[in-house]
């Protein structure tokens, strides 16, 4: 099983975005679920945690910029991204964490455009 990141797009330096991870299942209620970016030439890097019980996690890769929440009803998972730089460009994909054994799906893109 695979979950799906939507919601990437071209926005400004200094803009917002809110990306959306959805799967199939009880994966949500079950596993702490992470928001992950690859950039171009560097590794798979850990953005934001959300427990199967909801309490939020976020790494120094964009602390204070970013919030994970999810909405159990609609098993679906966000992270809503603000005052975005163009560092921040990147492959966004949602795992389960830690992803070991679990396959990445495609993942979106995000550019921001200095």
């Amino acid at each position: 099983v695979q979950l799906q990141a939507s919601g990437g797009g071209l926005v400004q330096a200094g803009g917002s975005l809110r990306l959306s991870c959805a799967t199939s299942g009880n994966i949500f209620s079950r596993n702490t679920v992470g928001w992950y970016r690859r950039a171009p030439g560097k590794q798979l890097e850990l953005v934001a945690t959300i427990t199967s019980g909801g309490t939020p996690t976020t790494t120094n890769a964009m602390k204070g910029r970013v919030t994970i929440s999810k909405d159990i009803a609609k098993n679906e998972i966000y992270l809503q991204m603000n005052n975005l730089r163009p560092e921040d460009s990147a492959v966004y994909l949602c795992n389960v964490f830690p992803s070991s054994g679990w396959p990445f799906g495609q993942g979106t893109q995000v550019t921001v455009s200095s």
